[in-house]
């Protein structure tokens, strides 16, 4: 899968989001692979961690205009899409494996949430975070109204999500987003070490430990994943999601 890579480097599996040109936002072999990717490596029985991050110099931008206007046409796409989004999320959340974002870039939208949603994040200090949904005329129903309010709170969860304003690495720190800000030369090395560190505890302790702190995560995914997904769903097609996914359009064939 050229869109997403997984390479073997011992105990630690690197998944590495594979579109730098398009600063990583989502295609759909690479959609799709991520919802599958967090089971395929678990059933590696040498495989311990996993270290999740993105080529070039985004994490992930999210979502693509392309897909856009077709989910916004494509009734079948459309549902496939949620579909895949709802495997990613809770693919990602009940894998054995710990997982380290390491954050070498814009985490934006679907980016943002992969970021979330893992166990451990690392961010380069250069770096931001963002969940913009609202801005373009969608609910942040793939990950940000899920799990934000568990992090930082409901009050600034909202103040999040409402205006999906940029987060810096040293604001995600403060708040709870992300362990740390370390330069971003020397992010894949720390990532790697604490990969390490993690691949060497005792196997059955870390992830049961996992499961149970992830359990937190488990009761709000039908209470609110669910319903925000399928809300995402309705938005997906509406007039202010397609008047604004033109109107960026619109911009980036002006420059």
């Amino acid at each position: 899968m050229a869109d997403l890579v997984v390479t073997a480097l011992g105990p630690v599996r690197l998944v590495e989001l594979n579109r730098p040109e398009q600063l990583n936002a989502m295609s759909e072999e690479l959609h799709t692979g991520l919802m599958s990717v967090w089971d395929e490596a678990a059933a590696e029985p040498e495989a311990r961690v996993i270290v999740l991050t993105g080529r070039g110099r985004a994490f992930s931008a999210g979502g693509n205009l392309d897909t856009m206007t077709r989910v916004q046409r494509d009734s079948a796409f459309r549902e496939r899409q949620v579909d895949e989004a709802r495997g990613i999320i809770t693919g990602l959340l009940r894998c054995p494996l710990p997982v380290i974002a390491a954050v070498n870039g814009p985490a934006v939208g679907l980016g943002c949430s992969l970021a979330l949603l893992s166990d451990l994040v690392l961010i380069a200090d250069d770096a931001y975070i963002a969940d913009p949904h609202v801005q373009v005329g969608l609910v942040a129903g793939d990950g940000g109204a899920f799990v934000l309010p568990l992090l930082v709170g409901l009050t600034r969860a909202k103040e999040l999500l409402f205006l999906g304003d940029r987060v810096s690495a040293e604001d995600a720190v403060r708040l709870g987003i992300a362990n740390r800000a370390v330069p971003g030369d020397k992010l894949m090395d720390e990532a790697m070490d604490l990969a390490r560190r993690l691949a060497a505890l005792p196997v059955q302790a870390l992830r049961e430990t996992k499961r149970a702190v992830n359990r937190h995560l488990e009761q709000a995914l039908d209470t609110v994943m669910e319903p925000a997904l399928l809300a995402e769903r309705d938005t997906m097609h509406s007039a202010e999601h397609i008047a604004a996914v033109e109107r960026i359009t619109a911009a980036r064939g002006r420059r």
